[in-house]
């Protein structure tokens, strides 16, 4: 029997649709990979200082292939580890990041939180996602005391609306950090005033990149911002990127470094995870940043490399 061409055209799109689906939900969200760059950020003269950029992590029970891969990291021997928050998406989720993030949390390291941090994801209608003033719901409250207890208890910084100052590898750093401003949290007011001028590095951190804390930031001196949040757009598209920043940031600034006013450089990274309800990702592959941090002035470059996951191989 012959089978109409509309037929055999609707199956061809539904066949390439679930094989779009599984890319993304299957591959994509777990195609791991690791991104360095080099920010000449620091005075002449000063040593090299390599930090580990890790966000977004999401995590849930039985992640084993995601564990296993952050797990690695601590190989690269960062001299500090800065964490931007929104680590939990399951009430019983810490020890998996405190399993996970074991070895990197023997090494210095500062943190703020985002709201998956203290709340869990709920379903939501993708199409919210591109009204900036839609209605926003929290979940279920989270266990983020146990978790700032468990990083705490092994030496990272809580940053969270406070200014701090500590020497890494040689490097004096003033660090400042305002509590997740997507959910309105933050309080700039706790830490305004001029960065001190006496440092080798001042380090502003935040989980969404929102620019009215960028622009407090940047007039108030700090050279390097760093951030979470966006997942890198999550969903993009070749060419174009991506289609929402999930905040007041601009899309060319989703992820990765870039100019932040005449004197900051804005580091967003793109993310380990997803929200269990939106779990794909397309031409966005979950990260973690390597960024040297050096004197000279050298061009900021980019590398990007990771392993091959097979489908076969995948354990969410």
């Amino acid at each position: 029997m012959a089978v109409h061409p509309l037929l055999r055209a609707g199956a061809g799109l539904a066949g390439a649709g679930v094989a779009s689906l599984a890319y993304a939900t299957v591959f994509e969200r777990n195609a791991f990979t690791l991104r360095e760059h080099t920010l000449p950020i620091l005075p002449p003269g000063t040593p090299t200082l390599r930090i580990l950029h890790i966000s977004d992590l999401h995590m849930t029970p039985g992640q084993r292939l995601k564990q296993a891969w952050v797990h690695e990291l601590a190989a690269l021997e960062p001299d500090l580890v800065v964490n931007t928050g929104d680590n939990l998406s399951h009430p019983r989720a810490v020890p998996s990041v405190v399993q996970t993030l074991d070895p990197l949390l023997a090494r210095p390291g500062l943190f703020v939180f985002g709201s998956n941090d203290y709340f869990g994801p709920t379903p939501k209608n993708p199409a919210k996602y591109f009204d900036k003033d839609h209605e926003r719901k929290h979940g279920e409250p989270l266990p983020w005391q146990d978790l700032r207890a468990a990083f705490a208890e092994r030496g990272w910084l809580d940053a969270t609306h406070q200014r701090r100052r500590l020497e890494v590898g040689g490097v004096t750093i003033q660090v400042a950090g305002v509590d997740d401003p997507h959910i309105e949290r933050d309080r700039y007011e706790t830490i305004a005033g001029r960065a001190d001028e006496s440092v080798d590095l001042r380090l502003a951190l935040t989980h969404s990149p929102e620019p009215r804390v960028l622009d407090r930031f940047a007039t108030d001196g700090y050279d390097l911002a760093l951030a979470g949040h966006t997942h890198g757009g999550q969903l993009c598209l070749p060419v174009y990127g991506a289609l929402i920043t999930n905040c007041g940031l601009d899309r060319s600034r989703v992820k990765g470094a870039s100019a932040w006013g005449a004197h900051m450089k804005l580091h967003v990274s793109a993310g380990l995870g997803t929200s269990p309800w939106a779990p794909f990702r397309t031409f966005c592959r979950p990260e973690a940043s390597l960024l040297t941090l050096v004197g000279a002035p050298v061009r900021d470059r980019e590398v990007e490399f990771g392993p091959v996951v097979a489908p076969e191989a995948v354990q969410a």
